[in-house]
């Protein structure tokens, strides 16, 4: 039964990847558009490489201007002027112990946060 099963699955399989006969304009054509593909790829990739380092650098909230603090996910004005006015931290989370932010505001903002 098996067997019954596995013939004719193979012989699809086999069929699929029988190669075609291509003029060599045609593999020229495919190898550029394929080439160009990979560049643009290749671009955006390292593109994305140096956004990701420089949103994964930390910000000191001991030291940072409020438009440093405004850059953080809902931090406004009146956000930012209440971290620059309770100022020093020893650690980012006397920002929920102290309620300066809420936990919530904590909770987005603690991986893009330290005080040093």
């Amino acid at each position: 039964m098996r067997l019954f099963v596995l013939v004719p699955l193979a012989l699809i399989a086999l069929t699929g990847c029988t190669p075609h006969d291509r003029s060599p304009d045609e593999i020229r054509e495919q190898t550029a558009r394929a080439t160009s593909t990979a560049a643009r790829d290749a671009k955006a990739a390292a593109q994305g490489v140096v956004q990701g380092l420089k949103e994964q650098r930390t910000i000191n909230i001991n030291r940072a201007s409020a438009d440093d603090l405004k850059r953080l996910p809902g931090i406004d004005e009146d956000s930012a002027q209440r971290i620059i006015e309770g100022r020093p931290y020893s650690d980012s989370e006397d920002l929920a112990k102290r309620h300066i932010v809420s936990r919530a505001e904590y909770n987005r903002i603690a991986g893009k946060i330290e005080a040093r």
